[in-house]
Parts: structure tokens; sequence; C-alpha cells
């Protein structure tokens, strides 16, 4: 079996597992820039979401001032293509992390590249809560901050872990872009020691772990969206 895997995939197996080039290397990088990315990404997400339906007109909170500010943030940095980004920002990132180059320094621009993406989505999820339930925790004199946990995130969670997924998901694709600053993981394996290369099987292989992943973190997220709609009934 061994041999004939090797027959079919030699330069998968020429790549080993570990070192700079390694497979356990390039899934290491990968799981590690997403995991990081969406817990940065994913809290300035869901402040920036908060923060739109709380000031939003008509909101609890209304407040054009700041709604109009937010709303301008999360629309320019949806507008900046993430590779365009990555560059944008370069001096930031080393500001921040004291290099522009590796793992650490992606972890910038991939939070900041997924965030305004989360935010919206945190955003459409929020808004559809019933208002009903909003008005009756203001009539009991519930604060503000009893309202965004105990009713906005609380009602709205099987939606937000729904939404958290396809987010996740997009971000590990942002993850293959990060290797143009030598950030590593499957993406870059599957362009550097594959596509460049014209070794094919490296593509194909570092595709098929991507994908796996990837459904992974899908059958994951609507395990826990179906219950946690479940637990809201």
């Amino acid at each position: 079996m061994i041999s004939w895997f090797s027959k079919i995939f030699p330069n998968v197996v020429n790549l080993g597992w570990g070192g700079d080039t390694g497979w356990g290397t390039s899934i290491f990088q990968t799981l590690f820039m997403t995991f990081w990315s969406a817990i940065f990404g994913g809290i300035l997400g869901i402040l920036f979401g908060v923060i739109l339906v709380l000031t939003k007109e008509g909101g609890i909170r209304q407040n054009k001032f700041w709604f109009n500010i937010c709303d301008k943030i999360v629309s320019i940095f949806r507008a900046i293509p993430f590779i365009i980004l990555l560059a944008f920002i370069a001096p930031f990132t080393q500001l921040i992390v004291g290099t522009q180059i590796g793992m650490n320094a992606a972890l910038v621009p991939l939070s900041l590249g997924v965030f305004p993406f989360y935010a919206r989505q945190v955003q459409v999820a929020l808004e559809s809560v019933d208002h009903g339930k909003i008005e009756a925790a203001q009539s009991l004199g519930a604060t503000t901050w009893d309202i965004i946990f105990n009713v906005y995130l609380n009602e709205a969670r099987s939606e937000l872990a729904r939404v958290s997924t396809v987010t996740i998901i997009s971000l590990i694709g942002l993850t293959a872009m990060a290797g143009a600053i030598g950030s590593g993981g499957l993406g870059n394996t599957a362009i550097s020691y594959g596509y460049q290369r014209f070794d094919n099987d490296v593509t194909f292989a570092a595709t098929v772990l991507v994908i796996i992943l990837i459904f992974i973190v899908q059958i994951t997220g609507d395990f826990l969206a179906k219950k946690l709609n479940h637990q809201n009934r």
C-alpha cells in the first residue's frame, strides 16, 4: 500500500511530514492562522456587528454618528481585496508583531480581512431577533448590557453559529493568499510546491486536505447550530 502510494504520489511523499515544507507543518500553519484569526477577527466582528445594530435608526441606542463611522469602516475594509490588504497594512503589521513575514504577521491582515464580512453577518443575525422580546426586556428595566447578552446574543446564537461557520470557511480560503507573505500553510504548499513546480500530485493532496478541513468545520458548525436552535425552543 505504501509503495503504491509512493509511486502514484512521489512528490507528496518527498515533502515528508516534518521540516519547513512538511505536510504536518503545513497543516499546523493553516490551523494556527485559522484559529487565531477567527478569534481576533471574531471579536472585532461581533463588536462592530453589535454596535451597528444598537446605533442604527430605531436601535436601542440610536446614534447616527457612531453608526455611520462603524458602517463606513466595515464597508471600506470589505471593499479592499485581501491580497492588496496584505501590502497596504504591512507597516501596521510590522508595528504590531515586529515583522511583515511569517505566520504571526499573517494574523493581522487575516483578522482585518475577515472581520468586516463577519460584522455584516452578525448584524443580519442580530436584526433577526424578535423586536418584541427586546421591548419586553426594556419594559422590565433591563440595561443595555442585559439586552445585548441575554436577548440579542442569546436569541441569535443558533444563527451566529451558522454565520461563524461560513466565516471560518472563508477564512481558510484567505490563508492560502497569506502565503504571499511567507505564512506557509496548505494553500502555500499547493502553489509553491505543487503548481509552480508542475507537481500536480502535491496540488491535489493539498486541495484534498483543505476540503477535508472545510467539511469538518461545516459539519461541526451545522451540529452546533441545530443544537443551539433546539435549546432556544
